[in-house]
């Protein structure tokens, strides 16, 4: 991979958040392996007069899972912000200009595996919170290195912690790059659930010269499938119609001449808030119901853990946060609920909670980036926001 130079061009006027990115960025942290990133965390946080505690947790079927709760302040009002220092892995490294995990400046952009996805999120917050005076309110960071994959030991079991310690909060912000185009064009209020089956369909293996002697499945899988692909519902006042989608079809066999004796289907749904995971099994188990299997026996599988739909209430923190990003970047921002899940989904249980990052295209992809303009734009979104949701003149 070739070295390209810094780039000399003028940097925005405030990128306090850079130095914590670069040294994010610099930590290997793909899932579960924090790499030193919550070190870095946790250091800078207790500079500003922040306690931290350091939690892992494990077990429920996956990988132990280091997570960070930081806290400052005892009262007034009760600002969570939440996000996640683990990162997807890199890829093929002939794909990227240079070391995913050595940020890298150029053409006022910083490259980095994280750098949208991300960290940029967590360095803008600490930066922004350092100009907020601490006897404002109460300000809480809940960070876990578990987002990107089983998301099973971070943040869902982070917040159940943070409830048996009474650690309530009035409104929450999570990182994520919400953007679409253009720093601040959305911000996501809500989230659509996910559900994940499997269904097998069994019947007798046998020669296809005699079929009589067989029962084909494959016939009545057809006929599942179709079921399945009819319109779910409609569109709801902030959510698009509720979407399944066939991510395979299969049957093992590589044999021209063998009826096989089973296959099986996979399939996501992305669901509204007309849904809950159970009421969506229900209308899954009633499609499959409609087939007539012709002699083979149907089973369904949930597979993992379903995510629920939420929507938080357009509140006036979240009209707060939407004057103080437009008067930042000098648009109203949309309010949101696409895209796929987050760890959003386990906060929304124990409170209000929005989205709101920078513009994420290049998250996951080789030569990850962000514009520094937009970082330091992010950070003053925050820091305009946290004066007004505390009530501090600026």
């Amino acid at each position: 991979m070739a070295n390209v130079p810094d780039s000399n061009q003028a940097r925005p006027h405030d990128l306090a958040a850079l130095p914590l990115l670069k040294a994010l960025i610099a930590c290997p942290s793909v899932t579960p392996d924090e790499a030193g990133a919550l070190d870095v965390l946790d250091s800078a946080l207790r500079e500003l007069g922040f306690s931290v505690t350091r939690l892992r947790f494990e077990g429920d079927g996956s990988y132990p899972v280091d997570n960070l709760f930081a806290i400052r302040g005892t009262g007034g009002r009760r600002l969570l912000f939440a996000g996640h220092t683990d990162v997807v892995p890199p890829g093929d490294l002939a794909n990227w200009t240079a070391d995913p995990f050595t940020p890298r400046e150029a053409d006022g952009k910083l490259y980095g595996r994280g750098a949208a996805d991300m960290k940029s999120g967590i360095a803008a917050f600490v930066a922004a919170a350092a100009a907020i005076p601490a006897e404002a309110g109460t300000i809480m960071l809940a960070i876990t290195n578990d987002e990107e994959a089983d998301a099973i030991n971070g943040t869902d079991k982070l917040m159940a912690w943070a409830q048996e310690q009474q650690h309530r909060f009035d409104f929450a912000i999570v990182g994520e790059p919400s953007s679409a185009a253009l720093l601040g064009d959305s911000i996501k209020i809500g989230r659509r659930g996910s559900l994940s089956g499997t269904i097998t369909v069994t019947g007798t293996q046998g020669h296809v010269a005699y079929p009589d002697r067989a029962n084909n499945p494959l016939p009545a899988l057809a006929r599942i499938v179709t079921a399945l692909t009819q319109k779910i519902d409609d569109k709801t006042e902030h959510f698009p119609a509720s979407n399944l989608e066939v991510t395979s079809i299969d049957v093992g066999n590589a044999i021209s001449n063998v009826i096989p004796a089973s296959g099986t289907i996979r399939f996501n749904i992305r669901y509204n808030d007309r849904w809950t995971p159970q009421t969506l099994a229900d209308w899954v188990r009633s499609r499959i119901a409609s087939v007539d299997p012709a002699g083979a026996t149907i089973s369904f599988d949930i597979v993992g853990v379903p995510s629920r739909s939420f929507l938080s209430p357009l509140s006036d923190d979240v009209e707060t946060l939407s004057s103080s990003i437009e008067a930042v970047t000098g648009r109203s921002p949309e309010f949101s609920t696409g895209g796929g899940t987050s760890d959003a989904r386990f906060i929304a249980q124990h409170g209000p909670v929005v989205e709101c990052g920078l513009v994420g295209p290049s998250m996951h992809k080789a030569d990850e980036h962000i514009a520094l303009s937009d970082l330091a734009g992010l950070t003053e979104i925050y820091r305009a926001f946290m004066l007004r949701f505390f009530g501090v003149s600026p």
